[in-house]
């Protein structure tokens, strides 16, 4: 048994009275990888961790990151200082196409050594769950290889890993011409290949002016719903496309990005009770002002998450922290707001709150220990991350 003393606070998320609550001069008694008891006073335990009035929070979870390439893409951060947009830089043959090669021609024992030293860096920033997406290879070898290095990390690396195919990332250069012979070759063979193989829980789409339009979208998001791949969605990211109103069409869990949503796509969220996955790090990265309107979505009573969309190209970031700090700042939601969304509400869209998202008895023991004593202190160190130590199932990292 492993028990913490000494915890100025533990701030956390509790589903009975749903809430986020603060508790002051707190223990908690961890039997194996599940915590056993929270309290003034708690059982005596083998292992002690003196917390030394620090603050404890449960571990975050990511619900939205693309880890499985195998090189970054530098030079187009340079293309966009020199005034390149994200858009250019794609039609040009970077973004997404130029990982294509490099995951193709990668090893799956290569690709699997580049992502746990990504997941151990997500570890260190407080990150004890994430969905990665596969979307980098646009073959059907190429999407299962991928899938089956996130299982593998998975079952290989102390972090827990949600996977989710995303074979409509782009199309493929092969179909530059005909772009549905690629939806084609997903629904008719991709699919059934990704349903078979039973790795990834759901299935996503970029779905994009000058990626996939709203009735390819469509067409993908209900065949996996045939496979049980259940809906997520890239969103209005760069234009309102109507891939709001999708999401909520098909049933998709979350729709992501957003930052270009209409009021009829925000309504439509609403009347789904789709959760919004805001990617404030990604707004930052590529230097834009565009922030998703967080304000109008809290407004209208829609499930706010937040995540990083770790990638090569466009959010070259893990830290949740850092999401946190952005939110605040830049998508004017309390510090409690964004701490929720990066905890429970995550770990609601991946379908994993009954374990994580929250430091409850019973449940998983991810959590962090900050060099920290407040919540607040959180986003106010913005870039900086200090955090004393990680527990992921139990285990000190």
């Amino acid at each position: 048994m492993l028990k913490l003393t000494n915890i100025s606070q533990l701030v956390s998320y509790q589903s009975v009275s749903d809430t986020i609550q603060t508790m002051s001069n707190i223990e908690i008694l961890i039997e194996g990888e599940t915590i056993q008891e929270i309290g003034p006073t708690v059982d005596n335990a083998d292992e002690i961790v003196d917390c030394s009035g620090r603050l404890v929070t449960p571990g975050f979870v990511d619900p939205h990151t693309h880890p499985v390439f195998y090189k970054g893409r530098e030079e187009e951060y340079t293309m966009r200082l020199a005034g390149a947009s994200y858009q250019e830089i794609a039609e040009n043959g970077g973004g997404i196409l130029s990982s294509i090669k490099d995951v193709r021609n990668a090893s799956e024992y290569e690709l699997v050594e580049r992502v746990k030293k990504r997941m151990t860096r997500f570890i260190k920033l407080g990150t004890t769950t994430v969905e990665a997406k596969s979307g980098y290879g646009l073959d059907t070898d190429s999407e299962l290889k991928s899938l089956r290095v996130l299982d593998r990390v998975n079952r290989d690396h102390p972090i827990d890993i949600i996977p989710t195919f995303l074979g409509a990332h782009a199309f493929p250069p092969e179909f530059s011409n005909d772009p549905d012979g690629y939806v084609d070759l997903l629904c008719d063979e991709m699919i059934p290949a990704v349903g078979e193989q039973g790795i990834a829980q759901y299935c996503d789409v970029f779905c994009e002016k000058r990626y996939f339009s709203v009735e390819q979208s469509r067409r993908i998001l209900e065949t996996g719903k045939t496979y049980g791949l259940i809906p997520r969605l890239h969103a209005d990211e760069f234009e309102d496309s109507g891939a709001a109103e999708l999401a909520a069409e098909v049933g998709a869990v979350s729709a992501d990005h957003l930052m270009a949503v209409s009021s009829a796509g925000i309504s439509a969220l609403k009347n789904g009770a789709v959760t919004a996955t805001l990617l404030p790090g990604t707004t930052f990265f590529l230097g834009k002002q565009s922030y998703a309107p967080a304000e109008k979505l809290t407004e209208a009573g829609i499930s706010i998450a937040l995540a990083t969309d770790f990638n090569p190209g466009s959010s070259h970031l893990q830290s949740i922290p850092f999401m946190i700090s952005l939110a605040c700042s830049y998508l004017k939601l309390s510090v409690e707001e964004a701490f929720r969304a990066a905890t429970w509400q995550s770990a609601i869209t991946l379908n994993v709150h009954h374990k994580v998202g929250s430091l409850e008895v019973g449940k998983n023991a991810d959590l962090v220990i900050w060099d920290l004593e407040r919540l607040i202190e959180i986003p106010y160190f913005t870039s900086d991350v200090p955090i004393y130590k990680v527990i992921k199932s139990g285990r000190c990292f």
